[in-house]
């Protein structure tokens, strides 16, 4: 029993991480209808930045800032720079370029930092904390689950209580009609590019520091967890994203400690495709209309 509450515990601290990066994939999904394979190269990039200012400063909060700062910056470059200009009436041609995207990162971040795993700091103590003589969470998942819930509730309180998150809402299920109406949709679509991307950069700087450090792959995996738990919740639904990456951390973690830890990635794809077979626009999409 301890060890099935440590499981669960642990499962909820990287499912939270998972929720995060998935919800990059559903911010870029529904304002673009792109799915962002570069996310994960774009938040290693960002982690890099974390480090650099890390290394010059000695601050983890500068670092951390300057992560999600960066992202912020790179989601909007991205865009205006090279997503812009991409004929979007054949959805295999964003595909494409977000993938020529992560070979450009990649190969740029390995060329500028070397391949070398490079250790990244934590703010409070990864030790966990025993209670009733079974270790639960440590401070740095309480950490993980705070900075987390504060993404979830700003991103809820911009969409639902802001002009900006209802112009940004209109703007991703109707696009003409927001055009007619005045609003600008190509702002509006940097700036949820530009979210998205400080969203992967705040999961990155959260969960690369737990694993053996910093590499210009050091996201691809979590990328894979994170789209599958967007697939899971529903590409168009946030709530659907959170839900499916702590359910997806937790049927990981009971994997890892009861099978064997090294078969996780194989049972994310298995989920994945299982889901696409099932239920491929996800277990929390709203219903489609159907044209008779």
């Amino acid at each position: 029993m301890d060890r099935f509450v440590f499981l669960t515990v642990d499962g909820l601290s990287h499912g939270a991480v998972y929720a995060a990066f998935a919800l990059a994939l559903v911010l870029i999904w529904r304002g673009a209808r792109i799915v962002n394979f570069a996310q994960g190269a774009m938040a290693t990039a960002t982690a890099y930045l974390s480090y650099v200012v890390w290394q010059a400063t000695g601050s983890y909060w500068l670092g951390f800032a300057a992560a999600v700062l960066g992202g912020l910056a790179l989601g909007a470059l991205v865009d205006r720079a090279v997503m812009r200009f991409v004929d979007h009436r054949a959805q295999l041609n964003a595909v494409i370029v977000a993938l020529g995207l992560v070979l450009i990162f990649q190969a740029g971040l390995g060329m500028a930092f070397g391949n070398e795993y490079r250790p990244m700091p934590v703010p409070v103590s990864q030790e966990a904390l025993v209670v009733g003589g079974v270790p639960l969470l440590s401070r740095y998942d309480l950490f993980i689950f705070g900075s987390v819930l504060a993404v979830v509730i700003g991103l809820a309180l911009l969409f639902t209580r802001t002009r900006v998150g209802l112009r940004l809402r209109a703007a991703a299920f109707a696009p003409e009609v927001s055009r007619l109406l005045g609003v600008d949709v190509r702002r509006l679509l940097t700036l949820g590019w530009s979210l998205a991307a400080a969203a992967g950069a705040l999961a990155a700087v959260l969960v690369i520091p737990t694993g053996l450090g910093i590499h210009p792959h050091a996201m691809d995996v979590v990328f894979v967890s994170a789209f599958t738990a967007a697939v899971i919740g529903g590409l168009d639904s946030p709530v659907g994203a959170v839900l499916g990456g702590l359910a997806l951390g937790v049927a990981l973690s009971y994997v890892g400690g009861y099978a064997n830890g090294n078969i996780g990635p194989l049972a994310t794809l298995a989920l994945l495709l299982v889901v696409l077979l099932v239920r491929p626009d996800g277990l929390f999409a709203g219903v489609r209309a159907r044209r008779v």
